[in-house]
């Protein structure tokens, strides 16, 4: 499984469409979740969308992608809603129905990339009030491509998706296109409902929120070192890492095992020796976490991830693995009341997050010759985003960071320096 962005992907060259469906009217009223109504009431606009690109194992059948996608559609009810503004402003999400759609030709002029076109399709459709604002896209290679199999591409909108629903999408599909029967999955709107209902979270979880926030001056962490001028969002630089290989990452694995911990504290015990090497700070950043917190919802597709925050103090790996359980024990609580003194999550420029998936411990694995690609849109940004992705081909990073000289030469520096130690302690 490869990070990458829509800059960057390995998408062949060739005729490029896609299936556009198209809503009817709206319905019933469901609740918006707390991270929902922070991505949606930025308002609407193109990057805003995540995908997942594929390899078919064979030749495409329009037909029989329209009607898979069909009944992918209609087992994920967050795929059947689209937001709209009440005539007071407020936001709003309602269900719709949706048809089978059309294939439509997107031309690719003589010269421009596909994946540029590509990127054209997913700004405009895949957009917060886009109805609905996901799309299946098709790549089919042109004579003589050396490799003949056609891509597909799976995107939404943030506000519908995470990383893990997008595996459930191409599952499903693939599971439709070879005959099986799709039953409906618990709606994400559910999960948005049964956490509303949850009662307040215990007074500890709250102070310590407030301990890590007051610690970054009432705000969300920020990257430890400079970043140059980002009062306004900056194009951004994505660099994509291979750090460690297969032998690697078991090493490091092994390594963690020995400590007693796992290699989520061990990586954390690197960032936070580097930090403080670099920058005198303890290691403090966003640190999403899954909320797929009961079975029911391992199946479902929907915004599953929450914010919490990580601070480690201390680069032993047995104080790391206990702040990634605290980290973790604060995503297990509704955002909105506790950032509610704070107005809202408390953004600020030069946010840094920090973001963990061991593809193994899922429960959905694709074939690799499928040559799956995790895909991010491209954006300006002021802040600093890294995914770390454990599989069975070692331990990858993808940084978004904004351009300016210095946060290209301050995080350039951070990454070596945690390339370089997590290679040591790998040994």
């Amino acid at each position: 499984m490869r990070l990458t962005n829509v800059a960057q992907m390995a998408l062949p060259d060739g005729r490029v469409r896609s299936l556009a469906l198209a809503a009817d009217g709206a319905g019933a009223r469901l609740p918006v979740s707390f991270d929902q109504g922070r991505h949606v009431g930025e308002g609407d606009r193109p990057g805003s969308w995540m995908a997942l690109a594929l390899r078919l194992p064979g030749p495409a059948d329009e037909v029989a992608l329209a009607a898979a996608w069909a009944a992918v559609v209609a087992r994920h009810g967050t795929l059947r809603t689209v937001f709209s503004r009440d005539d007071a402003g407020a936001l709003v999400l309602e269900t719709a129905a949706l048809g089978t759609g059309e294939w439509i030709e997107h031309p690719v002029p003589h010269g421009r990339a596909t994946r540029e076109v590509l990127r054209d399709v997913l700004d405009a459709s895949c957009r917060p009030f886009s109805r609905p604002s996901h799309r299946l896209c098709l790549i089919e290679p042109g004579a003589g491509a050396p490799d003949p199999r056609p891509a597909l591409v799976i995107a939404a909108d943030h506000s519908h998706v995470d990383m893990w629903s997008v595996l459930v999408l191409a599952r499903d599909l693939f599971a439709a296109l070879d005959g099986a029967a799709l039953e409906p999955a618990p709606a994400f709107a559910e999960h948005t409902a049964v956490l509303a209902a949850m009662p307040p979270a215990p007074e500890a979880v709250t102070e310590r929120w407030r301990g890590i926030l007051d610690a970054e001056g009432g705000m969300m962490p920020v990257f430890p070192l400079g970043l140059g001028d980002v009062s306004e969002p900056r194009a951004e630089v994505v660099e994509v890492r291979d750090v460690l290989d297969a032998p690697g990452e078991a090493r490091l694995t092994r390594r963690a095992e020995a400590l007693g911990v796992r290699a989520i504290a061990l990586a954390m015990s690197v960032l936070a020796d580097v930090t403080r090497r670099l920058a005198d700070r303890p290691l403090r950043a966003v640190f999403p976490v899954h909320s797929r917190n009961e079975p029911r919802w391992h199946d479902a597709v929907g915004w599953f991830i929450t914010n919490a925050v990580i601070e480690c103090a201390d680069p032993d790996p047995g104080a790391c693995a206990v702040a990634v359980r605290e980290a973790i024990a604060l995503g297990s609580y509704p955002l909105a009341p506790i950032l509610a003194p704070y107005g809202g999550m408390p953004a600020t420029p030069g946010m840094f997050a920090i973001s963990w998936l061991d593809a193994r411990r899922m429960p959905i694995a694709l074939d690799p010759t499928l040559e799956a690609q995790y895909v991010s849109a491209v954006i300006r940004t002021d802040g600093v985003m890294i995914w770390f992705i454990a599989n069975d081909t070692g331990l990858h990073l993808r940084c978004r960071y904004p351009d300016t000289p210095e946060a290209r030469a301050n995080v350039g520096a951070w990454l070596d320096a945690i390339g370089a130690g997590l290679a040591a302690v790998a040994t």
